[in-house]
């Protein structure tokens, strides 16, 4: 990629894979557009469970992909937020001064590069950080509820782990789609679970959800359950969906039958795409859905930041803001 030499930037650097502590801050040299290509003030990013896997490089078989050794990008981060700052060859519908979001390389810095292809105008009612959360839980979630789950109005939903970025975008989607919504969360997060409009919020430390009720949908975004508890809390032809490829997604396969019942379950990854980004974010114009957003940190907090979301602990999505 081509560089802007006499203009500099500052931007998180990951220079061996490890501990997010060993990230570091420094000034490099603004990236340039290649055709087809957008330039990217970046003003706010957010942090998803695969910035710490690539941070650490980790599970192994990643570093084919991102480098083995050391991190062929040494810039983490992928959702993005900001001001068109210039754009390649080629590149019509965008033009510089334009809000945009969505996956870029290396957002956590002053300026990204982005495929235009991957990018799409910011929601006017949102702000730079709530826009910032969209792109990869916000397509997670979409997928699952809309797409794998299909819900309908009147169907009964659970989510699992209600509270983090892909959970609290599963809740507001599962609403407009007329469901009655029960969002299972810790005691930290119910407040934030009952303002996003779930009908029911359970903590998970007080009560198990799955003695709860048979529901029609769960949406499982932790994995932290066995199949058969969960298979025990679904209807006969309900729909298990498990998001973010863990060892739950892992173990399910597409449709489970026995001599009695017929159950819908699916582990999916989330296939980032524009069309499913513009659909998000026309769910942001329309006001169904608002990004949950928690902790905000500075670009220099990226380390405490990555560390929050790979503890797992994390209510609403966990952003990093720029300097302006």
């Amino acid at each position: 990629m081509a560089t802007q030499s006499t203009r500099s930037m500052l931007a998180i650097r990951n220079r061996v894979y490890g501990a997010p502590k060993n990230l570091v801050l420094e000034r490099v040299a603004i990236p340039a557009p290649d055709a087809g290509e957008v330039l990217v003030r970046v003003r706010a990013a957010s942090v998803n469970p695969y910035d710490w896997h690539a941070v650490r490089g980790r599970p192994y078989i990643a570093r084919l992909v991102i480098g083995l050794r050391p991190p062929n990008r040494g810039i983490p981060g992928g959702d993005a937020a900001g001001i068109v700052e210039a754009v390649g060859e080629g590149v019509t519908e965008f033009r510089p001064g334009d809000e945009v979001v969505g996956r870029c390389r290396g957002a956590f810095a002053e300026y990204a590069v982005a495929l235009a292809s991957q990018l799409v105008q910011k929601p006017d009612r949102l702000s730079f950080e709530e826009a910032a959360a969209i792109p990869m839980a916000g397509i997670t979630a979409l997928q699952a509820v809309c797409d794998h789950a299909a819900v309908k109005d009147g169907q009964r939903v659970v989510v699992n782990g209600a509270a983090g970025g892909v959970g609290s975008f599963a809740v507001q989607l599962a609403k407009s789609c007329g469901a009655h919504v029960t969002g299972v969360c810790s005691a930290r997060g119910v407040e934030l679970v009952r303002s996003i409009g779930a009908d029911e919020v359970v903590d998970y430390d007080t009560r198990d959800f799955t003695e709860l009720d048979q529901f029609d949908v769960i949406i499982d975004t932790v994995g932290n359950r066995p199949i058969r508890e969960l298979r025990r809390a679904m209807v006969d032809n309900g729909a298990l969906i498990s998001v973010g490829g863990g060892g739950l997604s892992r173990k399910l396969a597409t449709k489970v039958t026995n001599r009695f019942v017929t159950q819908h379950m699916v582990g999916m990854f989330a296939n980032l795409n524009h069309t499913d980004l513009r659909r998000i974010c026309d769910y942001a114009d329309s006001g169904e859905i608002r990004p949950a957003v928690g902790r905000r940190y500075v670009l220099d907090e990226a380390a405490d930041a990555i560390e929050l979301v790979e503890g797992g602990h994390a209510t609403g999505k966990v952003i990093l803001t720029t300097p302006r």
